[in-house]
């Protein structure tokens, strides 16, 4: 039986920090990218923040054009895209003539019946809600990197609680820009996914802090940066089998998962591999732009 983890690569002796220069500056023109993307271009926003109703449905013999032209000429701001295959679309709107939403849903399904094979599902997320959702979601952000500053702190030094949340900051701050950049929903799921990436980053960068730690006792008289190098090579392995085993998983339900979770799917894949890259290369590096030593431990 082929064995996947045996064929992994262990006791490596990579040389990670002689690229930390290209990379800082490569990952600060990302992150400046990202930044410049979410003030001018911005998210797009689903109907969890931006309130509305959301009509699914399978249809047959239509064309997009003319629904859409139909349907405007009836109701405010409408959206229509397709949503996984041709006959698949989904409608937005928004409702600014206070109408009961059970009536309004009833409205647009009594218009597009016709052409419409099964309705797949339908919501309402009122406005006042919607930015309450849209804040609660950021606090729910700020406070989780809050939490673990704070953890990290206290388990080490200030030094590496710092390094982690930039290391979070910057996942954070990248995945944002992919999704603008590719104009993916950013939607309560959205939320959900980058709150797990915070707990899956800050999980993989504490176990390479550890193993830090472990070596800053066993190797007292090594150079600090070949010190780091030799910690990165210790968990290595670990760090690439947890990568690639969570995107394994990731990648089915991106695929076979259907659009309900793709977003949801798309997000977590897009912060696993930068998680990953910013355990080596934004926390680590942090340690010795803060002016970490040897001798603090």
């Amino acid at each position: 039986m082929f064995n996947l983890i045996k064929y992994l690569p262990t006791n490596t002796s990579i040389n990670f920090l002689g690229l930390k220069k290209p990379m800082i500056i490569i990952s600060s023109f990302i992150i400046l990218i990202s930044i410049l993307l979410l003030s001018f271009k911005g998210l797009n926003l689903g109907i969890d923040f931006k309130g509305g109703l959301l009509i699914e449905a399978k249809m047959k013999n239509f064309s997009i054009s003319e629904l859409r032209s139909e349907l405007n000429q009836k109701f405010d701001d409408v959206t229509i895209q397709e949503f996984g295959s041709e006959d698949n679309i989904i409608i937005r709107l928004q409702n600014k003539e206070d109408i009961d939403n059970a009536i309004l849903i009833d409205n647009v399904k009594n218009l597009i019946e016709d052409r419409v094979t099964e309705f797949r599902r339908s919501e309402y997320v009122g406005p006042t809600i919607s930015n309450e959702l849209f804040i609660n979601g950021l606090q729910a952000i700020v406070l989780s990197m809050l939490a673990i500053l704070i953890y990290v702190w206290f388990r080490f030094e200030w030094q590496f609680g710092i390094g982690a949340v930039i290391a979070l900051i910057h996942d954070v701050l990248f995945t944002l820009g992919i999704l603008s950049i590719f104009n993916i929903d950013f939607n309560l799921s959205t939320i959900a996914a980058i709150l797990t990436i915070s707990g899956y980053s800050i999980n993989d960068t504490v176990v390479i802090y550890d193993r830090i730690r472990e070596n800053l006792r066993k190797y007292k008289k090594t150079d600090i940066l070949d010190l780091f190098n030799i910690s990165l090579n210790n968990t290595f392995s670990r760090t690439l089998i947890t990568s690639v085993t969570t995107l394994i998983a990731l990648l089915s339900l991106y695929i076979l998962g259907g659009e309900v979770i793709r977003s949801f799917s798309f997000t977590m894949i897009v912060g696993v591999l930068i998680g990953t890259y910013s355990s080596i290369y934004i926390a680590v590096p942090a340690l010795l732009l803060f002016k970490f030593r040897k001798s603090e431990e």
